[in-house]
């Protein structure tokens, strides 16, 4: 009955999201609700109504502050996003043949960086519009443009590997190095289901490009596992992209003096906040200097917030600049996101706040306790499921961590298997079956007037949700069945 009532707020918000009725908002409130509730119904007989004041008065403020720092981010990120937009509207017009090495840059390069910098489907917006630079249309330019989620464990600067990361106990580097091996047989799927999506976009990737293809993107994730072991993992997924961006566009396009200038005149926004968020990352000086600087740590257990040296400030900073120099209307812009964030950041604060009650009442040990009653170690294949389920629902890292990482960490302690393994592969499997979310299906079918129904684009997307899931189970069974496990 008690493991009834603990898994009751994790089933209801499955419900409602499942069900397509009610906004992600709704059910993290309904959920955010229920946890209360039943926290209360399972602490209060024991230990009395005032010792769940208590701990709803330490835990929620504790969710709150971990929230915030995802907010912050969420916030910024939609800010420099409508900044870039007012500068020079969508993005170019200019318009490019549609040759397989110019669709791997957008698909595997473009999108995924503007994703790592903004977040939250920006990258899918992107990716739609260079698409349609190199005259796609329909469901295949909407099946591509899906790759703008192929590194989300690192988009919207790692917001959702720093939540998971922070509530599993680890930091979000040792999160992020993990989930980047997890995600090299992830792409080595994903770049086969894309030779097959270009050549039904009538893109065909001839056997040499192919060759090329798994060169740069076994590049890109080598570099992506270097990021994660020697740097912020915030920067590690923008960094190693706008690297192999600026190689492949001088590689593919030789530009001359007045081309080069043109593209940086473009990009610059992007150039300037890569650099920043790479210079306060990489120059020990700099780092050393911003990182302890008017720093809040009220939490020993979660990450401080230095407020010069997030990358908040830098997103807020390069996009006053860009507004400024477009002399463009600063009161509209701040209007523009507020409509734009408000409910991703209410979301993530409900997600976050329930999953840091469902840590401090133990309802996620209890969870974990009865799945390893039921099933031994066996009990931990379930966490694919649970995490693709999260992803797919949710359409974001942050809250799709914070509703499942406390319940198969604690699921992962209970037998005896790897903890830290367990969390990479939570996060891996949930922020990569983001791609799929009705949230991106949605967005993606707006952007072209609704054309198709969201049926077509499921049937012909579907096999991208096999990569994640068949690696998280692959992975699992070697935790549990590999010699000396």
């Amino acid at each position: 009955m008690t493991t009834t009532l603990a898994l009751l707020p994790l089933l209801l918000v499955l419900g409602l999201l499942g069900s397509g009725r009610v906004s992600g908002l709704i059910a993290g409130l309904a959920g955010l609700a229920a946890t209360l509730g039943v926290s209360a119904l399972l602490l209060g007989p024991a230990s009395g109504p005032a010792s769940v004041v208590d701990m709803w008065w330490q835990e929620v403020p504790a969710g709150a502050w971990l929230a915030w720092q995802v907010i912050a981010i969420i916030a910024s990120g939609m800010f420099f996003h409508r900044c870039t937009v007012a500068r020079h509207g969508t993005g170019s017009k200019e318009t490019h043949a549609a040759t397989p090495r110019r669709l791997w840059a957008v698909c595997f390069l473009l999108a995924p960086f503007a994703e790592a910098v903004t977040g939250f489907g920006v990258g899918y917006i992107i990716a739609i519009a260079a698409l349609r630079r190199l005259g796609l249309g329909g469901v295949p330019m909407l099946v591509l443009g899906l790759y703008s989620q192929s590194l989300v464990p690192w988009g919207a600067l790692a917001t959702g590997t720093t939540v998971g990361a922070t509530l599993a106990g680890l930091t979000p580097n040792a999160l992020g190095l993990g989930s980047s091996l997890l995600q090299v047989p992830i792409h080595i799927f994903y770049l086969l289901l894309y030779w097959r999506f270009a050549r039904q976009a009538g893109v065909p990737v001839p056997a040499v490009q192919k060759i090329d293809d798994v060169a740069w993107t076994g590049l890109l994730l080598a570099l992506v596992w270097l990021a994660n072991r020697h740097t912020d993992v915030e920067i590690a997924g923008a960094a190693p992209l706008a690297v192999l961006l600026a190689l492949r566009f001088w590689r593919d396009e030789r530009p001359d003096l007045y081309g080069l200038r043109a593209a940086l005149h473009r990009n610059a926004p992007y150039v300037a906040l890569t650099i920043a968020l790479c210079a306060t990352r990489l120059v020990p000086p700099l780092r050393d200097l911003l990182r302890p600087l008017w720093a809040l740590k009220p939490y020993d257990n979660q990450p401080a917030f230095a407020p010069l040296y997030a990358p908040g400030f830098w997103l807020i900073s390069i996009g006053m600049v860009v507004l400024v120099t477009a002399r463009a209307s600063i009161g509209r812009t701040v209007a523009d996101t507020a409509r734009g964030a408000w409910r991703a950041c209410a979301v993530t604060l409900a997600f976050v706040v329930m999953a840091q009650l469902y840590v401090g009442s133990g309802m996620a040990q209890q969870i974990a306790e009865a799945l390893r009653s039921a099933a031994g170690r066996d009990a931990v294949l379930s966490v694919p499921l649970f995490a693709g389920v999260g992803g797919f629902l949710t359409g974001g890292g942050s809250a799709g961590n914070a509703m499942l990482m406390p319940m198969v960490t604690a699921l992962a302690r209970a037998v005896a298997v790897d903890p830290a393994w367990i969390a990479a592969i939570q996060n891996s499997v949930c922020t990569n079956l983001t791609m799929l979310s009705p949230i991106r299906v949605s967005m993606g079918i707006a952007l072209i007037a609704n054309a198709v129904s969201d049926a077509e684009l499921y049937r012909r997307a579907w096999p991208l949700a096999l990569p994640a899931l068949a690696v998280g189970v692959a992975a699992i069974g070697l935790l549990l069945y590999a010699p000396g496990s």
